[in-house]
């Protein structure tokens, strides 16, 4: 509609205006609520060509638009803004073809260049959490919206099963976890626990024997005793010491912090960890069998949530693959000149004159550090699709200098498709009461928190639902789908850039911009077309009410939000189009007659209206990876 109303007048300037004009003068907006019209144009960039008044140029652009458009019936000049009265024949044809189109909003399958969305990509050394759910849940979303762009989408995540942390899990299931009475340590099969949460018990065992070791250390420095420490931590410990003196309690804080940092150097437990590393990728026997079987309980327990969760993966890759390779690229990068060895053998970039610092990209031990294996990963994934254009990385904000600096990286090794890598840095999550941490074990977990929003929706559903008549195996699907429904649009409706505070207990409202609203709208008109029992094929010419134009002109919008979605890789703007169809849907319905309307042509219009709105419904939230069902 904007597209031809544009075409005539530029194809027509010379005679409107006395001369060519440049297509960005031609603006379009929405119509404001309080006036008529269906579409505004801003008649300002015009005055001067006309040398009018706002209303006169407006008057004049209108008569030639009511002339040359068909389906421009009225128009009105409101100061510089000139508001047209689009015809009911043009919103049903608009409705006609939604209607005849299965796809409505969606393009080409591969019509456009293939990219990679990585996401979830787990430590092998805790269960998955709150976070995890909004990183899968966007990942995933954001892989199906470029899929209904056209794209070709490898859906990928990087398992991140080798490094200190992983070492961290093993030693401390080594040395701590008790013996049964069979002589057996702790596993998922004797104890019955998931695979993920069994290793990540011993992460925060790790963590607090860490602590309480690193402790006694301090202790011992407090009281003179540094016999067993060389004379340098002696001189750094008592020079952080005396700093503490007459300062406030905010610099006294961090102080001791850099304290705690320095005695948790000393600890055996770290340098058993480091140690355990420097064998690990010296390929030790023994400790590569520990971590083969210790990662094989993770994994299993990672595709029990991943299950739960409704999402997948194309293709895997693994941290322990492809450091190697990024080993070989730092050397490569060390030969042309790009990285540079310290004294001690620690090999750096400096990225001092791109406005950042230098870079740790190998360790003095010969170890890799994150950036050495995001350069492997990233250099393998494109030999492995050679047609790829570019990678979505969906990362918390965290990461935000990390990917900048594995991008320049990439660019400055002569990887010209750098350029093409995007960070999806989305912001973190809270809950109410407070910031989630890992290490001391007080995370939310994503299987418990899945769990809990699915039997808040199976009292919510008992209490207000119609499900009389429904089989158990159907009466617990529906309790997921509103559940996990609830959960992916809550975390999803949010701009991803933003931090935010997820609210279980809203999730799963029935009103409000929920999930629940939205899949109770689908239910409402699934059961209104079963009652209605009439074949959908013609639509015939009717008088259009307001609240139906609203519907189809929104019903209009979708293809356009589909491609802005894709293009800021935002599922937000998917799930707030969709509840606003769904208020004005409902307005609708609670002010016309549908199945007890009179007149049969306006009653297959309705109804007609109804089912397109549904398949809108239907393809906005498969694009969130949520279900809709047909009875609520």
């Amino acid at each position: 509609m904007e597209q031809l109303i544009k075409s005539k007048i530029l194809a027509n300037s010379e005679a409107l205006f006395g001369s060519l004009i440049e297509e960005n003068l031609i603006q379009f907006q929405k119509t404001r609520k309080d006036v008529r019209g269906d579409l505004t144009l801003v008649i300002f960039p015009f005055v001067k060509l006309l040398r009018c008044n706002p209303i006169e140029a407006g008057t004049k652009i209108g008569d030639f638009l009511l002339n040359e458009v068909s389906f421009i019936s009225e128009f009105e000049v409101v100061n510089g803004f000139l508001n047209l009265i689009i015809s009911d024949d043009f919103w049903l044809g608009e409705l006609n073809s939604i209607h005849t189109n299965n796809k409505f909003g969606i393009a080409e399958e591969n019509s456009k260049p293939a990219i990679m969305v990585e996401y979830s990509s787990p430590n092998t050394n805790k269960p998955l959490h709150l976070g995890h759910l909004r990183n899968n849940f966007l990942g995933y979303s954001v892989a199906e919206i470029l899929k209904a762009n056209g794209h070709k989408v490898i859906k990928t995540q990087i398992i991140n099963d080798r490094g200190i942390h992983i070492c961290k899990s093993m030693l401390a299931w080594e040395k701590f976890s008790p013996l049964n009475d069979k002589g057996e340590r702790e596993t998922p099969h004797n104890t019955g626990l998931k695979g993920d949460k069994l290793v990540g018990k011993y992460y925060v065992e790790f963590d607090k024997r860490f602590n309480s070791e690193a402790k006694e250390i301090i202790a011992e420095w407090e009281q003179g005793k540094f016999d067993d420490y060389n004379s340098s931590i002696k001189t750094e410990f008592s020079k952080l010491f005396e700093a503490k003196s007459g300062k406030d309690e905010k610099t006294i804080k961090a102080i001791d912090e850099k304290i705690k940092d320095l005695a948790k150097n000393q600890t055996t437990l770290l340098q058993e960890a480091k140690d355990m590393l420097v064998k690990w990728e010296a390929r030790d026997p023994q400790v590569y069998l520990l971590w083969s079987t210790m990662n094989s309980w993770v994994y299993e327990g990672f595709e029990s949530t991943y299950q739960q969760m409704g999402v997948n993966f194309d293709k895997l890759y693994y941290e322990s693959d492809t450091f190697l390779l990024g080993k070989d690229i730092v050397i490569e990068g060390l030969n042309k000149g790009v990285f540079f060895k310290k004294d001690d053998g620690s090999v750096w970039i400096d990225l001092t004159a791109d406005g950042l610092d230098e870079k740790l990209v190998l360790r003095s031990d010969g170890t890799a550090v994150y950036m050495t294996q995001d350069m492997g990963t990233a250099v393998d994934r494109f030999n492995d699709y050679p047609d790829l254009s570019g990678i979505v990385y969906t990362v918390g904000n965290e990461q935000d200098y990390h990917f900048k600096v594995l991008f320049l990286i990439l660019a400055k090794l002569g990887y010209t498709w750098a350029e093409n890598c995007y960070h999806l840095s989305y912001g973190m999550v809270d809950l109410p009461e407070g910031k989630m941490k890992s290490r001391e074990g007080t995370v939310v977990d994503a299987d418990d928190l899945m769990a809990e929003v699915i039997e808040s929706a199976t009292e919510m559903t008992k209490e207000r639902g119609h499900i009389e008549g429904l089989s158990q195996e159907d009466t617990n699907k529906l309790f997921r789908m509103i559940g996990l429904g609830g959960l992916k649009y809550f975390l999803l409706k949010v701009d991803p850039r933003k931090r935010m505070k997820f609210n279980p207990e809203e999730s799963i409202e029935l009103n409000g911009n929920t999930a629940p609203f939205i899949q109770y709208t689908h239910a409402r008109i699934q059961s209104l077309l079963a009652k209605a029992n009439i074949e959908l094929v013609k639509i015939a010419p009717v008088s259009v009410n307001e609240f139906e134009k609203e519907i189809i002109k929104q019903s209009t919008e979708f293809p356009g939000v589909i491609q802005e979605a894709g293009k800021d890789y935002s599922p937000a703007l998917i799930a707030n189009y969709t509840y606003e169809l769904v208020k004005t849907y409902n307005q609708f319905y609670q002010s016309v007659y549908i199945i007890n309307e009179p007149d049969e042509s306006l009653k297959t219009f309705r109804l007609a209206l109804s089912f397109n709105v549904a398949k809108i419904i239907k393809t906005s939230m498969l694009l969130l990876g949520i279900d809709v069902p047909n009875r609520m």
